[in-house]
């Protein structure tokens, strides 16, 4: 593709939708605001007290594994959660997108490159994610003295944000040129061996590169692979032992 070609998106991405409906933060109660954030494409409603940003998206995750030159291109996060560990690139699937429409626009915002989607490689299941979910359960009968938490639509939103599916495809770089977004500070090409598992930013990643080093060590022919990660609680996400995961390979 030249350097002509319109990256932007079709008109309808910038509707605000149901957007402008959503009046107060959902994480500090505060007045929102309406307005698209740098280096995305769709309004949003940001909150004026603590910035955060109420996504209107289905839960499910969407990237790429990216190969080239017998490596595979992972970003530094420049924001949290994980501040400063790496990662693929990979974020929510917006409303209207393919999975394979996401993927490849979460690698362009996040890595600033244009890639060809081979193939799907992973999908995991994550039920819950975190340690939240059972903290909350722990303290539930403490939180009906809380009266943000007193609201059982605001209970549910929590406990949806915590189920998400990770699909991950497997891409190529158009051409040899990628940089950091917005939402990272550094993106770099690692070989197998210097993968840093130990500084990797969530289970989807760890378990997703695993399985690709698995894959690459037994005949460099890449799987296809589905599963959940069932996590126990209070481990190093780093740790791969922890991951109680059902992986089929086809």
């Amino acid at each position: 593709m030249d350097s002509s070609s319109d990256h932007s998106p079709p008109s309808s991405l910038h509707s605000p939708g149901d957007v402008q409906n959503v009046k107060f933060c959902q994480w500090c109660g505060g007045p929102t605001k309406h307005e698209i954030p740098e280096g995305e494409e769709r309004l949003r409603a940001i909150c004026t007290s603590c910035g955060k940003i109420t996504y209107q998206n289905p839960k499910m995750v969407v990237g790429c594994l990216i190969e080239h030159d017998n490596k595979v291109l992972l970003c530094k996060r420049k924001i949290e959660p994980s501040y400063g560990l790496w990662t693929l690139p990979a974020g929510y699937l917006e409303i209207g997108e393919s999975a394979m429409e996401g993927a490849i626009r979460e690698t362009r915002e996040e890595a600033n490159a244009d890639v060809e989607v081979i193939s799907p490689f992973a999908q995991l299941d994550i039920p819950l994610i975190g340690q939240v979910t059972r903290i909350i359960h722990f303290f539930s009968f403490f939180l009906v003295f809380v009266n943000l938490l007193c609201n059982s639509r605001f209970l549910v939103m929590i406990m949806t944000s915590l189920r998400q599916t990770y699909i991950i495809f497997l891409a190529r770089l158009k051409k040899p040129h990628f940089s950091p977004g917005p939402e990272s500070s550094e993106c770099l090409l690692f070989s197998l061996n210097e993968i840093p598992f130990s500084s990797l930013s969530f289970s989807s990643m760890v378990v997703t590169l695993s399985l690709y080093v698995e894959d690459m060590k037994a005949g460099g022919k890449p799987k296809f692979h589905y599963g959940t990660i069932n996590k126990r609680y209070f481990h190093l996400v780093s740790n791969i032992s922890i991951y109680l995961s059902v992986i089929y390979k086809v």
